[in-house]
């Protein structure tokens, strides 16, 4: 062991440790923050020869250790605050939020039981009581908050599984899975996050379990078609156990019509579950909110704010319209969710949650709301949709570019279209674009498909950039285009 005790603690050599350790870090974001490249552009054969694992058996100390993270990490890493990091719903971070971050890990609170973070579990419980205000529910505390879409995603699919069992009678919770599982069914979008077959797979029912309901021309679910595969459903001898409709696709952003669907789904006492990790954006929008109407009727909701709420990553929650329905995952630990304490009062979050040991990521939404304010947080939310809008009609009069769908959110879907081209060399031609932007440390613009169409992808969550901006951006895109069609 080093004279200089490792460990973060009160200390006056630990305190100067943190302090000094904490100080280089810094300058060195700050130099970071400065380099005007999105991308150094290494590859990942580069990358791979670059960095070396070297561990010694004395150990380097603090300021060597940070030195070789400066080098072969941070130095390397995209600039997501760049003007031309476009491809990813991976938002820039509030500056408050990186402050919530020193808050959270100096402190290193675990949300598993109250006497291992006090005051962090009063903020969590206050912070749901006011996202379901902001939601539509009714008052209350059923929530917690997550690692992102995914786990709240496996909350909703989860907890609509096992209501859909006890309506039965069986408790899954004590008995396990069964009947015929090849008859129950998940339905949402051909556009809906892969998380929905994932989680299905986790929770034992395999992706067969999933169906895809059509699509309309802006990516929302087709309430036709939903209405087809409900009744197909039905004379087939399935049983729905849930409608996951969403509120933001990671592509076009398309909110389906979650009023309608909920209206649907409760004529056959279905549960809804909508994840509105991305459009769950517009509970604070002035300008959009009524995107969102109908999301009060889900039984359970999927919120992230490592995406347009600017917060670092990770931060989400997940949203549960009926509390009664935690019982379906209850579980008591003496050590941690006793009887006792909880007939003293004492606050559980433990048994909200599929996580034991969980971040104190709450407070970074806390301190954010805090900073701004609503009507702060409301415009730069606001800014990305209204860009997009600004974009597409810029691209729109672009005679080398092609819009392949309104916007609905934050994000614009085009490509480069030369004059002569097949359908399959434009598609490439897409792709090649996009892989050279990156490579060259210029740009980070998207690749996807939109109805079979390759296309590039802005998805404009920064809300320091302009149309200005994203008219450079454009520039290269073109420009890069035409060499790469005419080499």
């Amino acid at each position: 062991m080093s004279d200089l005790n490792p460990i973060l603690s009160g200390s006056a050599q630990s305190i100067a440790a943190y302090q000094e350790a904490i100080e280089q870090s810094t300058q060195a974001v700050v130099q970071w923050l400065k380099q005007p490249e999105m991308y150094q552009g290494k590859t990942v054969a580069e990358l791979r020869e670059r960095i070396n694992l070297e561990f010694t058996a004395q150990g380097l100390g603090n300021q060597a250790a940070i030195e070789r993270a400066v080098e072969y990490f941070l130095k390397d890493s995209l600039s997501v605050h760049h003007p031309q990091c476009v491809a990813h719903l991976h938002c820039p971070s509030l500056v408050i939020s990186q402050a919530a971050e020193v808050l959270i890990n100096a402190t290193n609170q675990s949300m598993d039981s109250w006497d291992q973070s006090p005051s962090a579990t009063i903020i969590e419980i206050k912070l749901i009581e006011w996202l379901r205000e902001q939601v539509g529910y009714t008052a209350g505390d059923a929530g917690v908050f997550t690692s992102g879409g995914t786990q709240s995603n496996l909350m909703g699919l989860m907890l609509a599984r096992d209501a859909f069992f006890a309506r039965q009678g069986h408790s899954v919770q004590q008995h396990g899975l069964t009947g015929n599982l090849s008859k129950i069914k998940v339905l949402c979008s051909e556009n809906a996050h892969f998380s929905v077959q994932k989680n299905m797979a986790l929770m034992g029912l395999g992706y067969q379990s999933v169906t895809l309901v059509k699509t309309d021309q802006f990516s929302r679910m087709d309430l036709n078609d939903l209405k087809e595969k409900l009744a197909q459903a039905k004379a087939n001898g399935e049983q729905v156990m849930a409608i996951v409709a969403t509120a933001g696709t990671t592509d076009a952003g398309a909110i389906d019509p979650l009023a309608d669907i909920a209206a649907l789904a409760a004529e056959e006492q279905i549960w809804v579950h909508v994840d509105a990790a991305w459009g769950g954006a517009l509970l604070l929008s002035e300008k959009y909110r009524h995107f969102l109407n109908g999301l009060e009727l889900a039984d359970s909701v999927t919120l992230d704010f490592h995406k347009q709420y600017f917060q670092t990553i990770s931060c989400g929650a997940f949203l549960l319209k009926d509390a009664r329905h935690y019982q379906l995952m209850r579980y008591q630990a003496a050590y941690l969710n006793s009887d006792f304490d909880e007939e003293q009062g004492v606050p559980n979050l433990v048994s909200k949650s599929l996580q034991t040991t969980r971040r104190f990521d709450a407070l970074k939404l806390w301190m954010g709301l805090e900073a701004l304010g609503k009507k702060q947080y409301a415009e730069i939310i606001d800014n990305g949709v209204t860009l997009a809008q600004q974009v597409a009609q810029f691209v729109v009069e672009q005679p080398q570019l092609e819009l392949v769908m309104q916007p609905q959110l934050a994000s614009v879907l085009f490509r480069f279209r030369p004059q002569n081209g097949d359908t399959a060399g434009v598609a490439l031609l897409n792709q090649r674009i996009g892989d050279a932007l990156l490579a060259s440390g210029a740009a980070n613009v998207g690749v996807t498909e939109a109805d079979g169409v390759t296309c590039l992808k802005l998805t404009l969550l920064n809300p320091v950039v302009c149309l200005e901006d994203v008219k450079v951006l454009l520039a290269s895109v073109i420009a890069c285009g035409q060499q790469l069609h005419n080499a």
